[in-house]
């Protein structure tokens, strides 16, 4: 089980602060999202393709899709 909490030091990169990330705090991906709430700092990875892999294992609706259209009241015509 993988620790919740760790005692890291912060450092310089160039003009940036910056945090290695221990092993066990490792996030998936090349990308992450990075936001402040409070007192905190919130790093959360990016999952791409996860859409794409969900509607790619979905089976295809049977049923057509219904004519919303139909029991709309006509369009206002523009005043000239």
């Amino acid at each position: 089980m993988p620790q919740s909490e760790r005692h890291v030091r912060l450092f310089r990169n160039g003009r940036n602060q910056a945090v290695r990330i221990p092993r066990e705090f490792e996030l998936e991906g090349e990308e992450a999202i990075m936001r402040k709430e409070g007192g905190r700092l919130i790093v959360e990875p990016i999952r791409k393709g996860r859409l794409l892999s969900l509607l790619a294992i979905l089976t295809p609706l049977d049923e057509p899709f219904p004519d919303i259209d139909e029991d709309l009241p006509p369009l206002d015509e523009p005043e000239l």
